[in-house]
């Protein structure tokens, strides 16, 4: 039983996850810069996991976030469909977030995200965009200090726009995407954290989708 007294499937979760990937705890505490202690005593009920501590699994894990979020019994908005796309369940996670900590008051929109990233496309194409992409890319990965799918992603595609690696069409939708992630101040901004960092992820996906319908 949990100390809020919620339904929790985290711990067995966690516990087959580590066992799978064959990580001891002492390991998963050093990659996720978690102490022991803490992780011992979410997997064992004890402490809830916060979002801080979830988007740090999840990196590390390389699964959805969503997935640890219905986990650990955070409240995330279905509607009524089995299909959810991760997009969209990113999206009711993040929303969620926000709700509940009233630390942001805006409504948080795919559309958003779709339309910051149209507007990123154009400045991708100028010299001062590419110079941006070319110079912070690397100086924004050592601030943000993650590993993980959402990471990995971002760095083949800044190795594929440093390179010219693709149609002019694929560069410049890449582009879009590495300026979101590297400017602070986006359709969420970086300081509210990990919130900050879940939309550049959400953007991550939606540009890959993107590629690959072009």
């Amino acid at each position: 039983m949990s100390e809020n007294g919620d339904i929790n499937h985290l711990g067995p979760l966690l516990k087959a996850i580590l066992k799978d990937q064959s990580l001891s705890m002492r390991k998963f505490s050093e990659l996720t810069n978690i102490d022991t202690a803490t992780i011992s005593r979410i997997i064992n009920g004890k402490r809830k996991a916060t979002p801080a501590h979830l988007q740090k699994f999840a990196e590390c894990l390389g699964i959805p976030l969503a997935k640890l979020l219905v986990a650990a019994g955070y409240p995330i908005e279905q509607d009524g469909q089995n299909d959810q796309s991760d997009i969209q369940l990113s999206v009711a996670s993040i929303q969620s977030f926000l709700e509940s900590s009233n630390i942001y008051d805006r409504n948080f929109t795919i559309d958003n995200i779709k339309n910051q990233l149209t507007k990123y496309e154009q400045y991708s194409q100028t010299e001062e965009g590419k110079e941006t992409i070319l110079t912070g890319f690397e100086e924004k990965l050592q601030k943000v200090g993650s590993i993980g799918p959402f990471i990995n992603q971002l760095k083949n595609m800044y190795d594929k726009f440093r390179l010219s690696k693709g149609t002019p069409r694929e560069l410049v939708i890449i582009g879009s995407a590495l300026i979101y992630f590297i400017l602070p101040v986006d359709v969420i901004p970086d300081y509210i954290f990990p919130i900050g960092y879940l939309d550049d992820a959400t953007a991550v996906q939606i540009v890959l989708k993107l590629l690959m319908k072009d």
